[in-house]
Parts: structure tokens; C-alpha cells; sequence
């Protein structure tokens, strides 16, 4: 286990990634807020879904995940259609228009990323995908369905293992 000093400076180094995130959502043009962003992301990801799923992947409650879903669908990049397995859910799939407006978002987030990160070399930045995923990972892990510690190459989230190489604009 690492040193409290080390955690307490992780902590700091974390906070600075507000920096970052703000920075993405700079990007984002004004008619597409980073929630509705993260909602054609997972669209793209995982094909179509129920709105539970989405707002399960997305980490939020329905409500938010219902104004954000309205939102993509007001502006033609999602579409709801009934569910063939129960009439009275709704299925949820990314629209042309949303591809292609999230190939948009991926284009100016790896451009961004290209821009700030240009003295990096390849492996810097692969590490620090690792990292932040084994991260992630490790934070999911320890939720209410828990896991093995040490297990980070995905197992411990079904269907994550590959979060790494995700579009994910914001």
C-alpha cells in the first residue's frame, strides 16, 4: 500500500483534472453539452439500449439521463423506438446525424489531446491510459458488487474490458 503522503498528492493531482475536463467541454460545440455527448458516446459503444441501461452506464439517475436523452432526440442524433420485447419500454439508438456529430466530437478531443500532449511520446500516453483505467477500474470494483482487488485488466466490469479504447469526447 502506498504512503498517505502519496494518496493526499494523488488527491491534488486528481483535483487538477478539472483543468482538463474543462477543457473538453470547451470543445464541445454549444449545442451539444457533455451530457448528451456521453449519451451518443455509450450509444456508439454499445449499440442500442433501454434508457435504464443508459443511465446505469452513464452513472446518474433517470431524470438526468431522461433531459440528456431529450435533448439528443430533439436534436435528431438518437431516436426511441418501442422495445419488440415489452411495447411499453422504448429502445434507444444513435441516429447518421449522431455519428456523425460524435466523429465530430472524437475528431476535436483527439486533436485537443494531440495539441496538449505533444511532447509526449506514445508510450507516456499509453501509460497513462493504463493507468487511468486500472483507476477507474479500481473504483468501480469496490462499488456495491465488489471484486477482486488486483483484477484490473476489465474483468471486474462485464462488458468494460475495453474501455480504453472508447470515444468518449467529454
Amino acid at each position: 500500500m502506498a504512503a498517505r503522503s502519496q494518496y493526499e498528492e494523488l488527491a491534488r493531482q486528481l483535483s487538477a483534472v478539472g483543468a482538463v475536463k474543462r477543457g473538453l467541454v470547451r470543445i464541445l460545440p454549444s449545442e451539444c453539452p457533455g451530457g448528451t455527448a456521453g449519451v451518443l458516446t455509450l450509444l456508439a459503444k454499445y449499440g442500442e439500449m433501454r434508457i435504464t441501461r443508459l443511465a446505469e452506464l452513464l452513472a446518474v439517475n433517470m431524470s438526468v439521463t431522461s433531459r440528456h436523452v431529450t435533448h439528443a432526440v430533439e436534436s435528431g442524433w438518437v431516436e426511441r423506438f418501442p422495445d419488440p420485447a415489452d411495447k411499453r419500454s422504448r429502445i434507444l439508438r444513435l441516429t447518421p446525424a449522431g455519428e456523425e456529430l460524435l466523429d465530430e466530437l472524437t475528431r476535436r478531443t483527439t486533436e485537443m489531446f494531440a495539441h496538449n500532449l505533444i511532447d509526449w511520446s506514445d508510450e507516456e500516453v499509453g501509460q497513462l491510459n493504463t493507468l487511468l483505467s486500472r483507476l477507474r477500474d479500481s473504483f468501480s470494483c469496490r462499488g456495491s458488487g465488489g471484486c477482486t482487488p488486483g483484477k484490473h485488466s476489465g474483468d471486474c466490469r462485464a462488458g468494460h474490458a475495453d474501455d480504453v479504447h472508447t470515444r468518449t469526447p467529454v
